[in-house]
């Protein structure tokens, strides 16, 4: 065989094998396409919630109970001491 036959077929069979390849990887790439598997429950919930109309906010709600306590330990220390009249 001559040298330029030789270059003929190689050439192609390369571009037969290129083009082969290029086919299977875009099929393949389009049979890897996944759809999501996404599930939307609606549920309906009933929330029992007690709306108090006071406007304290946590640290004056916090404040007043210790200062209840500290009122009560007071009373303690006056009634141990005694009245002086």
């Amino acid at each position: 065989m001559s040298h330029k036959i030789k270059i003929f077929i190689m050439k192609k069979s390369f571009l037969i094998i290129a083009l082969f390849s290029i086919v299977s990887f875009t099929y393949s790439c389009r049979d890897a396409e996944t759809k999501p598997d996404t599930v939307v429950i609606e549920k309906e919930v009933n929330h029992d919630v007690k709306v108090e109309d006071d406007h304290e906010g946590l640290l004056e709600k916090a404040g007043s109970k210790v200062d209840h306590e500290v009122n009560k330990e007071v009373s303690k220390e006056i009634d141990k001491i005694g009245d002086d009249n």
